[in-house]
């Protein structure tokens, strides 16, 4: 399968630590920086993984750091977002299996094994239902469909875990919505809102998989760098 990445950002949550260090880059233990470790599940589990990483911010740094994968540079990540990342790495979508990673998810090993690196026959999102208050990017769903994913649902099926997997259809299908948002100017949308788009415009079958019985996180505050750690020193 192919996975891609998404580490341009500059991590503004998490400054002033990440000032001068990518957050993809931060340490989980002495060897293993938070990238490597998903780097790493991704090729144990998958041997034929092709691995492409978009870099933006401090980008140098992270191509020093992870082997074995091909780098994609969005030199605009400053006034971006992850959708103009996204579309630097477009022709990448022509393919029968993908899967978009947020650059700041931490995941136990048995969700990199047991779900990530299984191949799918239709779209779906990585949705953890257990979260119903203060999430982030938040999921509403309809029997086993996606209603509609947004910052600003004041009530939810789940959050949104920064996972999104995708047949070559769908894919493709994305790359045609995503081209038209980033000729329309939106370049400083999430990724996955151009999935949002297609449900409403096409009334496009969006999926999901509840996760809620794996460890994850979102890495975005210091209590998550700790929870990273956490999750990383139990395997």
């Amino acid at each position: 399968m192919k996975y891609i990445f998404m580490v341009a950002g500059k991590g503004t949550r998490l400054q002033p630590l990440t000032l001068s260090h990518p957050k993809s880059m931060y340490k989980l233990d002495e060897h293993t920086t938070l990238l490597q470790r998903m780097v790493a599940l991704i090729k144990k589990y998958d041997e034929e993984a092709d691995i492409i990483i978009v870099t933006g911010h401090m980008h140098r740094s992270i191509e020093e750091q992870v082997q074995g994968v091909k780098f994609v540079y969005n030199p605009f990540y400053e006034v971006t977002n992850s959708i103009a990342s996204l579309w630097f790495a477009r022709d990448e979508l022509d393919a029968d299996n993908v899967v978009l990673i947020d650059g700041d998810i931490v995941m136990s090993d048995d969700l990199v094994r047991e779900v990530m690196c299984k191949e799918v026959d239709k779209p779906c999102v990585f949705v953890d239902s257990s979260i119903k208050t203060d999430g982030d990017y938040n999921v509403e769903v309809s029997g086993n469909q996606v209603l509609v994913m947004s910052k600003d649902l004041e009530s939810y099926y789940g959050e949104y875990a920064g996972i999104t997997k995708l047949d070559r259809a769908s894919a493709l299908l994305m790359r045609e919505e995503m081209n038209s948002m980033i000729e329309d100017g939106f370049y400083d949308q999430w990724y996955e809102n151009a999935l949002v788009q297609l449900i409403f415009k096409k009334d496009f079958k969006l999926y999901y998989i509840d996760i809620s019985s794996y460890e994850w996180t979102e890495v975005d505050s210091v209590n998550d760098l700790l929870a990273a750690r956490r999750i990383h020193g139990r395997e």
